[in-house]
């Protein structure tokens, strides 16, 4: 998503917002290539503590937010939003496929039995936080339905498409998931691997 993002060259002198910051490696990184502001946004005070130092760390500005996407909004609109949302499949039941204690808070990765927990109302809500002649860069996985994401992008009148893609081995995460997706039909029988995409969405 980085390397795509300084590929593009949207980050330089726009209004940048990564959404879902996480550690803020991508508010940060888009404050490297020249951006004229940025504002991160995540749910959880422990990221946005983390997204706050990591900044600080990195000798760049950085306004970290604890807010949804749904309210980010309201600080916009943006010329360029960021996004890698929780996008992992998860059962109902966690004890189904238990993920190692040392992972993580499952709020940084589980979106639901099919993965568009966070992706559904994310696309839809897009075009509110986009200026004119704005973009959208959102990294997902293969696992949670690509077309889906294209297909609700492209029904709010936005332009998407699939601008990047990379095969990696699954982490400790989807290691844990991997019999379940098998069963559920989701991952073929014996691949250990997924294919990670960006999707680019512009206000026409």
């Amino acid at each position: 998503m980085a390397a795509t993002m300084a590929t593009t060259g949207l980050a330089p002198g726009n209004r940048v917002a990564d959404l879902c910051t996480g550690s803020g490696v991508l508010a940060i990184e888009a404050a490297r290539l020249g951006a004229e502001s940025v504002t991160a946004f995540d749910l959880s005070g422990e990221a946005v503590a983390c997204a706050r130092t990591n900044a600080a760390a990195a000798g760049v500005v950085v306004d970290v937010r604890q807010e949804s996407f749904r309210t980010a909004a309201l600080s916009g609109p943006f010329d360029l939003v960021l996004c890698n949302p929780p996008y992992v499949p998860c059962p109902e039941d966690p004890e189904v496929a238990p993920v190692p204690a040392n992972i993580g808070p499952a709020l940084a990765y589980d979106a639901g039995p099919d993965g568009r927990l966070v992706l559904d109302p994310l696309c839809a809500a897009a075009p509110d936080l986009l200026g004119d002649e704005g973009t959208l860069l959102l990294v997902q996985s293969e696992l949670c339905g690509i077309d889906a994401s294209l297909r609700s992008l492209r029904a709010t009148g936005l332009k998407a498409s699939v601008i990047a893609r990379q095969w990696i081995p699954f982490g400790p995460v989807l290691t844990a998931r991997a019999r379940w997706l098998e069963s559920t039909g989701r991952l073929p029988v014996g691949r250990r691997t997924e294919q990670l995409i960006v999707i680019r969405a512009d206000v026409p």
